[in-house]
């Protein structure tokens, strides 16, 4: 009998977009069973109705056999439902044992009883192997023990349904064994989750069913071990999906074109964050760069883009410092961007799709003349970059904000390429996307590199460093540990550095 089942469940969004369309998802009870479908399939919207955060327009939620209305995330809490979101819900100035806690705290008259609290997520750290210490303040720990704390926050409320939304997003390869050891050991007591994720080897790895979204509705629930990540893919996105790799021979990479050279920096408290970084991007190459996320990338990529200051050391763009540019400056000099963000920082969701590829060129011919914008041809070239990059929308009209993540990325793509650049720079350009529309980011990185572009890779998918870097440098604390050819490196290795290990021992 199924622990959970929710039945018919149906949701249409303002404008007529349907986001359920009559679901049918059924959990039993102990299991880890996948979620999974391309970006705009419908999953997070199911996950909201469990959790309370959205209600569905028809359809009813059994949980243990007995029919049940969710209308809030404090009703899902009580019944025993519980939610890790991808960006953790803590606050960082508290302790471990505070946020797990908070809002549950045991009382001893008006006054919070600490040392009964510490003792309780001390005992629950120790039955499920978690490893995290109650007294520690969350700014301390690193991802992986942040994610515990999650975890952690669940089991304190006697969670027996847990909802992992990409669970391991932002962990080294070490990271994910442990995650995955504890959702094991939590499944052997007993309970039963849901992972939501679009790394098929995950699947593989650590459930037992899955059921596949495509359009708003359920493709097929598959026995995992019974089935195969080709086949997976095939139910997400309708057809058969290639993984894209590398050439055989990496392209030949000529010069240098975009160089660092020890360079520091300072975080926003004005404290040391970047220590004495070098390394160049070659023209023809694609140089991944590898590291747990607070490690500085987001600085480094500040530093690149001129947002942020370099305290000491210069940056050069094809032999000319740029080290003192303004970001519009370099992007004069070839110097292009794909965000980490592309809603905060890459996007405008409430303009339009050709307002958003024009969005770095508007004040050049031919997009605009004597300082005034031809429209015409703006669009005229907007509707070309939407036929060339495939992206799905009605009209270059519609604004980017109703696009899925995919066609999002693809705007941004479009934007960034139009002006060929010499150095692309992509932060996590595959982020939160399906297998599809992943393949499509890879396809376009690699004729880039084959183009002769430089192009710097910032990413905390080890599978997509491998997959397609010519070389792969690893950051760590601010500083480059390591810089590996492909042909020498390994997940473990990577997974290694990127803990601040080297073969000599800690970094």
């Amino acid at each position: 009998m199924a622990y959970l089942e929710m039945q018919g469940i149906t949701k249409t969004y303002p404008g007529g977009v349907v986001a359920n369309d009559s679901v049918n998802l059924s959990v039993e009870r102990g299991e880890i069973h996948a979620l999974v479908g391309e970006n705009g399939a419908g999953k997070s919207t199911l996950m909201k109705i469990l959790y309370g955060i959205e209600q569905p327009d028809a359809g009813h939620i059994l949980l243990d056999d007995r029919r049940t209305a969710v209308p809030n995330p404090q009703a899902a809490i009580r019944m025993g439902i519980g939610m890790v979101h991808q960006h953790f819900q803590l606050i960082p100035s508290l302790t471990v044992a505070e946020n797990v806690a908070l809002g549950y705290e045991p009382r001893r008259g008006l006054l919070v009883d600490e040392p009964r609290m510490i003792e309780r997520v001390a005992r629950l750290s120790d039955s499920f192997g978690l490893a995290v210490d109650p007294r520690a303040r969350v700014s301390s720990l690193s991802v992986g023990v942040q994610q515990r704390v999650e975890i952690l926050k669940l089991l304190y409320r006697d969670a027996k349904l847990l909802i992992l939304d990409e669970p391991s997003a932002v962990l080294t390869p070490q990271e994910v064994d442990d995650l995955f050891a504890i959702l094991r050991r939590l499944v052997d007591d007993g309970r039963t989750a849901i992972f939501i994720t679009h790394k098929l080897y995950e699947i593989m790895s650590i459930c037992r069913r899955a059921t596949v979204l495509r359009r708003g509705q359920v493709v097929g629930c598959v026995e995992v071990s019974g089935s195969s990540p080709a086949e997976i893919a095939r139910l997400m996105v309708g057809h058969d999906v290639e993984t894209v790799t590398r050439h055989a021979q990496p392209a030949q990479s000529g010069r240098g074109r975009l160089a660092l050279r020890a360079v520091d920096a300072d975080d926003d408290r004005g404290l040391p964050v970047l220590q004495g970084v070098t390394f160049e991007v070659r023209a023809g190459e694609i140089l991944g760069l590898a590291g747990v996320e607070g490690n500085g990338q987001r600085e480094l990529l500040e530093v690149l883009i001129g947002k942020r200051p370099a305290r000491r050391g210069e940056l050069v763009l094809d032999d000319r410092p740029i080290t003192g540019l303004k970001p519009r400056q370099r992007r004069e000099r070839g110097l292009a961007l794909i965000p980490e963000d592309r809603n905060r920082e890459g996007l405008s969701g409430q303009m339009s799709v050709w307002e958003n590829i024009i969005a770095n060129s508007y004040y050049h011919a031919p997009a605009s003349r004597w300082g005034v914008m031809d429209i015409g041809a703006i669009r005229a070239a907007a509707r070309d970059a939407i036929r060339r990059f495939d992206i799905r929308t009605p009209a270059e009209t519609v604004n980017v904000g109703t696009l899925s993540g995919g066609n999002a990325q693809k705007i941004v793509i479009a934007r960034e390429l139009e002006r060929q650049p010499a150095v692309l720079i992509a932060a996590q350009p595959t982020r939160g996307l399906d297998v599809g529309a992943a393949r499509f980011v890879h396809e376009q990185l690699l004729q880039l590199r084959d183009a002769g572009v430089a192009v710097l890779l910032i990413s905390a998918d080890l599978d997509e460093l491998l997959a397609i870097s010519d070389r792969i440098a690893v950051l760590f604390s601010g500083r480059i540990l390591q810089t590996f050819d492909y042909e020498q490196v390994t997940r473990e290795k990577l997974g290694q550095y990127m803990a601040g290990k080297t073969e000599a021992g800690a970094a």
